[in-house]
């Protein structure tokens, strides 16, 4: 049985490889048809770029919080500041920002505000989210690589859910780092057009979503057998 196991992984994974090309250039072709709003999204990028990288760096820092779309950022600041101060010290000070939101959020929700929280939860309804020591690490895994969940959300849950900051830390920047670094030279590529670098942080974005996809199912099945 583990020979065959072996084998079936040996297959997926030519054929897992071959998905995540063909989605990078389909993604690719596709984005070039999208002319109306890439136009603009430069107009955003030539607004953000008259702020400066410290304004700019430090709002993708602080407005996540409150709700802005990290994307908004991640995916203009190659384009704003890459010429200005170099995509090295664009995607560091992106990576930097988000790390720093990850953290204040953190805090916010563990501490700060968690008062004011508790009673905006009780009086939409919801009660404060109960976790067992045991399930602490699954339910950062699990609200870390679920799409659709935003940043902000992600982070208030779970400081309010008290999960140990050791492992908030070290598990949610073991996937936001690399995601935030695709994202940043992603978009710097498709602002300025450069086909090839849009298929490589494509093709990055493809296969983090993937494999983050088959942790959330690895977490969600080992969930159900325990259960």
């Amino acid at each position: 049985m583990p020979a065959l196991a072996s084998s079936g992984r040996k297959k997926l994974l030519p054929k897992l490889a071959m998905a995540v090309l063909v989605l990078a250039v389909a993604g690719y072709v596709g984005l070039r048809e999208l002319h109306p709003l890439l136009d603009l999204l430069g107009r955003v990028v030539a607004a953000i770029t008259r702020l400066g990288p410290w304004a700019f760096f430090g709002a993708m820092a602080i407005l996540p919080a409150v709700g802005a779309p990290s994307t908004l950022f991640t995916l203009t600041a190659g384009s704003a500041f890459g010429a200005q101060i170099g995509m090295p010290a664009v995607v560091a000070a992106g990576v930097a920002a988000m790390t720093f939101n990850i953290a204040f959020t953190y805090v916010l929700a563990r501490w700060v505000l968690r008062a004011w929280l508790q009673r905006l939860l009780v009086r939409f309804g919801y009660k404060l989210p109960q976790v067992e020591k045991g399930d602490v690490t699954d339910l950062i895994i699990v609200l870390r690589v679920t799409t659709g969940i935003p940043l902000c959300v992600q982070n208030y849950l779970l400081g309010l859910a008290d999960a140990p900051a050791a492992r908030y830390f070290i598990i949610s920047y073991a996937i936001s780092w690399p995601s935030t670094a695709a994202y940043l030279l992603f978009g710097d590529a498709l602002l300025h057009g450069r086909g090839k670098m849009i298929i490589v942080a494509l093709t990055a974005i493809v296969i983090l979503t993937v494999g983050t996809h088959f942790l959330r199912r690895h977490y969600a099945g080992r969930k159900a057998a325990a259960a």
